[in-house]
C-alpha cells in the first residue's frame, strides 16, 4: 500500500512538472512572438538615413512660417524602433528634438513618443496603417502651457517614395475648431 502511495505521489509530480513545462514553453513562445520584429517595423526601417527636412508651421490669423531642418533616423534596439534626432531652428531659436517610433505586435497598432527643447513634456500616440505602413495615422497627447491642460493631435506620416515622405500635425485653434499646425516634407539627403 505504501509503495502504491508513493508510486502516486511520484506520478503526479512528473505530471505536474510536465505541465508546468508545457505552460512555460507556451509562455515563453507568446513573449518571443511579442517580442520578434515583423514586417511594420521592417517598414519602418525604410526611414533610416538622413533626411532635410522643409518645416511649415501654421499659427492662428497669421502666414506660414517654413525652416529647413535635418532629421536622423537610426535603427535601435535590434529592429524594434526607428528614433529620430532633429535639428534645425524655430522662431530663430536653436531647435532639436527626438522621437521614438514603434509597432506593439501585442496591442496591435503603431506606438511613438516625442521630446524637444522646446517644452519639459512628452508627447505619446499610437497609430494605425491601412496600407502597411505607407500612411499612418496617429493620435498624441501632449501638455499645451496655453490651456494649461493636455490636449490631442492628430497626426498623418505618408511615404511618398523611398526618398520622400511628408508629416502634417493637426491641432485645436483657439475656438476648438481643428487646424494644420505643422507640415513637414522630408527628402532623403544624398
Amino acid at each position: 500500500m505504501k509503495s502504491t502511495i508513493l508510486v502516486a505521489i511520484a506520478v503526479l509530480c512528473l505530471t505536474c512538472f510536465a505541465f508546468a513545462d508545457q505552460k512555460q514553453d507556451d509562455q515563453m513562445k507568446a513573449w518571443m512572438a511579442y517580442a520578434t520584429p515583423g514586417d511594420a517595423h521592417k517598414t519602418m526601417a525604410n526611414l533610416v538615413g538622413t533626411w532635410d527636412a522643409t518645416v511649415k508651421s501654421y499659427m492662428p490669423g497669421a502666414p506660414a512660417t517654413e525652416q529647413k531642418s535635418t532629421s536622423t533616423f537610426e535603427s535601435v534596439m535590434d529592429g524594434r524602433y526607428i528614433m529620430e534626432k532633429a535639428d534645425g531652428n524655430f522662431q530663430g531659436m536653436p531647435f532639436h528634438g527626438m522621437g521614438i517610433y514603434g509597432y506593439d505586435n501585442g496591442e496591435k497598432h503603431y506606438v511613438s513618443t516625442w521630446v524637444d527643447n522646446m517644452g519639459t513634456g512628452m508627447m505619446s500616440g499610437t497609430g494605425t496603417s491601412d496600407d502597411g505602413g505607407k500612411t499612418i495615422n496617429w493620435v498624441q497627447k501632449g501638455f499645451d502651457p496655453m490651456s494649461g491642460k493636455e490636449m490631442s493631435f492628430r497626426s498623418v506620416m505618408h511615404m511618398m517614395s523611398a526618398d520622400q515622405y511628408h508629416f502634417e500635425m493637426f491641432g485645436a485653434d483657439p475656438t476648438g475648431k481643428e487646424m494644420k499646425m505643422m507640415e513637414i516634407t522630408y527628402d532623403r539627403k544624398k
